[in-house]
């Protein structure tokens, strides 16, 4: 126990939610991977169990050490990476690694990995530091919201043609974030509808030209996001099976659970989802795990939200405040977003289950966050022994505290 309390320090419940998901993840993992080891490896699955394990390992480690560093250094990583970062999507936009239609990872001696989950990490700090930076002239449009604004469209921008579902994510988690920051909402809202319209018409024009005979990588992902909603669309009117041929099978998983499941390692639709160790694992862990273990994982999301708003109203400065709820909402409306495709309430995205689907870039960003937020989390608890800021810095932060609690 001893040992325990030295080495990990911040909020032991985010910890635990983290086992949590770990544990789920080894589970659910082993199970969906039956059929792929079938195809590809003889059957063996220990070989992806054993990859999946050594993804979960580095970012569990990844955990461990970024919680050890004081938060202040990621407020300084932030100015400098924000410059690499659309330098690298840009160089994964046309001369990444080809992945169904798409160029999502770019390759980097021999090893791939998905540049846009570093960019949602990026960004985050960066504009949890332009935001603290900025809060004694926060409603200047020109000076503040404005400029950062221009710098989410472009990361957003690079992301779109190869993953369209991460930069809404990223595009919304930035509003939030923008919002938690004490921006003007009405000029955040005219600048969400302005970036609306822009994006309709993009999306519109691309797809517009696919039909007329401009064939591409490019026009053709704007079908496949067309056909998404379509296909959607005419399941949810037909009985809600008349979709896709993923959604359908994903219906049948969480149709046929019961409140128990149908215990490990018993799914049936592992062996016809297309993916069913990433973007639909939580379809088989409701089908082996019933409703009670989708309950549980659920809790453990909205867990770690409610924990890290807690940590938030401790915060004596705004800088963690904003970089806490920017990673944790991040993590939380992911998670929401892969679980709402499972259950058919809303289109297929291609969104992981944080830290449960099996992938490498996403497990190890995924601990980076937590790591993050755990830094900040042991910090504050030095700082609870500290002497109160002067009352000037006690309102602002207040009203910060009362912009997340909202």
């Amino acid at each position: 126990m001893d040992f325990l309390k030295k080495h990990f320090k911040g909020d032991l419940n985010i910890w635990a939610i983290i086992i949590g998901l770990s544990v789920f993840s080894l589970l659910a993992v082993y199970s969906s991977t039956g059929t792929l080891a079938y195809r590809f490896s003889g059957g063996n699955t220990a070989t992806y169990i054993f990859r999946h394990g050594m993804f979960l390992s580095i970012g569990l480690l990844a955990t461990f050490i970024l919680h050890k560093f004081p938060y202040k250094y990621y407020a300084r990583l932030s100015q400098i990476f924000i410059w690499i970062i659309p330098l690298l999507l840009a160089i994964t936009l046309f001369m990444g690694v080809d992945e169904n239609d798409a160029t999502r990872r770019l390759s980097i001696f021999g090893m791939t990995f998905q540049t846009s989950d570093a960019a949602k990490l990026v960004l985050i700090m960066f504009l949890a530091q332009w935001l603290a930076i900025k809060q004694d002239r926060i409603l200047d449009f020109k000076k503040t919201l404005f400029p950062v604004f221009c710098i989410i469209g472009v990361v957003c921008v690079l992301i779109l043609p190869a993953n369209f579902s991460t930069a809404m994510l990223l595009f919304c988690t930035s509003v939030v974030l923008l919002f938690v920051g004490r921006t003007s909402v009405k000029q955040l809202t005219v600048l969400c509808l302005i970036a609306l319209v822009m994006g309709s018409l993009l999306v519109g024009g691309l797809y517009g030209l696919h039909k007329v005979g401009v064939r591409n990588v490019i026009t053709q992902r704007a079908v496949t996001w067309v056909n998404r909603v379509e296909r959607f669309a005419e399941g949810q009117s037909d009985n809600d099976f008349s979709g896709n041929y993923q959604a359908t099978h994903a219906k049948i998983a969480v149709g046929t659970s019961g409140f128990l499941g149908k215990g490990p390692g018993n799914s049936v639709q592992r062996n016809f989802l297309p993916h069913p160790y990433s973007d639909f694992i939580f379809a088989v862990i409701i089908e082996e795990y019933g409703i009670a273990g989708a309950a549980i994982v659920l809790f453990l999301y909205l867990n770690l939200l409610y924990r890290t708003v807690l940590i938030v109203r401790k915060c004596e400065k705004t800088f963690p405040a904003f970089l806490a709820i920017g990673l944790a909402f991040s993590v939380v409306f992911q998670a929401m977003i892969n679980m709402s495709v499972a259950v058919g309430l809303i289109p297929v995205t291609g969104q992981p289950l944080p830290f449960i689907s099996m992938g490498g870039t996403s497990m190890l960003f995924t601990g980076v966050n937590f790591g993050i937020i755990l830094s900040i989390s042991r910090e504050i608890k030095g700082q609870e022994k500290q002497p109160a800021l002067p009352e000037t810095d006690s309102r602002q932060q207040e009203a910060v505290n009362q912009q997340v609690a909202s």
